[in-house]
């Protein structure tokens, strides 16, 4: 086995687990999440020799997975979904404070535009300066300000009317 490969290997599994929270953060959904990590990680692979030798490959590792994640998003089957059905919602089961409120918070994200989406979870969960994430994205840092200012904004509306929505679901009943 090469010095090449073994470093690969060390620096996937150091990665792993953030990257794949990353893309679950990106796309909403675990197994998409899988499958855009993997691929991220084979075109990492495909330019190991030249990423070790970089300053951050971990920026070039999150830049090839927002790419992975945009490039998905174009993709035609993407953008149908065909139910049988309407899928029910699963109850929540007891101890799991936080939990209807991080469901919230992903369902209202996932609402957002691709651009805006990534900004947040650049910025905020990756915690990216305005400058790092600029430069992930390739655009200017105000684009970012502006773009992060936007999510957060619509993200504060949905967030209000979906608690005035419960709170009028539950002086109803």
């Amino acid at each position: 086995m090469s010095a090449d490969t073994e470093g690969y290997r060390e620096y996937v599994g150091a990665r792993l687990e953030p990257l794949r929270h990353t893309a679950y953060l990106l796309c909403g959904d675990w197994h998409t999440a899988d499958d855009l990590a993997s691929t991220a990680l084979v075109k990492l692979l495909r330019h190991w020799r030249r990423v070790s030798a970089m300053e951050n490959p971990d920026a070039y590792l999150r830049r090839t997975l927002l790419r992975v994640w945009l490039d998905e998003r174009r993709r035609p089957w993407r953008r149908e979904a065909a139910w049988a059905q309407v899928p029910e919602r699963p109850a929540l089961v007891g101890g799991t404070e936080g939990a209807a409120d991080r469901l919230t918070i992903l369902a209202l994200l996932a609402e957002l535009p691709p651009r805006r989406r990534a900004v947040l979870v650049l910025r905020f969960f990756c915690d990216l300066s305005v400058e790092e994430t600029a430069r992930e994205l390739g655009c200017a840092p105000g684009t970012v300000k502006s773009q992060s200012a936007r999510a957060i904004e619509a993200l504060r509306g949905r967030l209000v009317a979906a608690s005035r929505g419960a709170e009028e679901v539950g002086t109803d009943g």
